[in-house]
């Protein structure tokens, strides 16, 4: 996203799609972690995305798209398992990635950047004293 309140613009590509898109910016999240706040875009934009806790596959939900004659609104959410998610930044300055909305702790994302996500090959596995 765009570390000032201005709006995120980037390309997002994901299963052969691929869009340019302004918004407040995209959520990653795997089933474990999709139930705060990506659960609260899912629910605020309608967007129902079945993500099992244990599934080997990552969502992506985009925050406010805003279409204009330059960007889409298409790719608003979907779920990446094995084509990965690749997102380009198209802001000059100011472009940041941040994990767990700790925004100080942060990755530049300025012009031309690009990341790729995608389930990674170790799952999380949880130990629990029975």
């Amino acid at each position: 996203g765009q570390r000032s309140h201005q709006s995120a613009r980037y390309r997002i590509e994901a299963e052969g799609e691929a869009e340019n898109h302004s918004s407040s910016g995209l959520i990653v999240a795997s089933g474990t972690g999709a139930t705060g706040w990506a659960r609260s875009i899912m629910e605020a934009a309608h967007l129902d995305l079945s993500l099992g806790r244990e599934e080997h596959a990552v969502g992506f939900w985009v925050r406010e798209p805003f279409p204009s004659v330059a960007t889409a609104t298409n790719l608003r959410a979907g779920k990446i398992t094995e084509s990965p998610l690749l997102i380009t930044s198209r802001m000059n300055e100011g472009g940041v990635i941040f994990a767990d909305g700790i925004e100080q702790d942060f990755i530049a994302f300025d012009w031309g950047r690009q990341v790729q996500l995608q389930p990674a090959s170790r799952a999380l596995r949880l130990v629990v004293d029975q």
